[in-house]
């Protein structure tokens, strides 16, 4: 059964929803991902939202652009936690986007990441997954561990070979 359900409007979300998708894939959580547009298809977008916790969906990652109405919708329809991604455009850059989804009314939260985050959202997800699941917080935990030693090899290498030499490298 999937654990996090991936929803956006359109398929240019795609690349970046998809970074969702690869860090839930990373840490071993199962997940449903599906285009549904709830302006353009809206009957689909109820009976999805309506049923995603039926189908064992503990959270909803939305991305959407411009109104960004798909991520309240889903805080509106499903009962446990919505990460909403804001998706850059050709207009406003996305602030558009981030602007709608944070300023959800009371009663409808909706948790934010940063323009483009899809990345971020999957590791919020796994994040609330595992207050409840050993499992995931162990794997968020090397993550962590991981991106550390990441950094510090970097930093280690800098040292090394000096700034000019590091950037100039290839």
């Amino acid at each position: 059964m999937p654990k996090v359900g991936i929803v956006m409007g359109s398929d240019s979300d795609l690349k970046v929803m998809s970074k969702a998708a690869s860090m839930l894939e990373k840490l071993g959580i199962d997940y449903e991902m599906t285009i549904i547009s709830a302006h353009r298809m809206p009957d689909v977008f109820f009976d999805w939202a309506k049923g995603a916790e039926a189908k064992g969906m503990k959270v909803i990652i939305a991305g959407a652009g411009m109104a960004a109405h798909l991520p309240g919708m889903c805080a509106a329809l499903f009962p446990m936690p919505v990460i909403g991604v804001p998706m850059s455009g050709k207009n406003l850059d996305g602030v558009d986007a981030l602007y709608s989804i944070v300023q959800m009314p009371p009663g409808i939260p909706v948790a934010t990441v940063a323009i483009d985050g899809g990345m971020n959202a999957a590791i919020l997800a796994a994040k609330i997954l595992a207050t409840a699941d050993g499992e995931i917080l162990d794997k968020l935990k090397a993550y962590s561990q991981e991106m550390k030693e990441t950094v510090q090899g970097k930093a280690d290498k800098l040292k090394e070979l000096g700034y000019e030499e590091y950037l100039n490298r290839k």
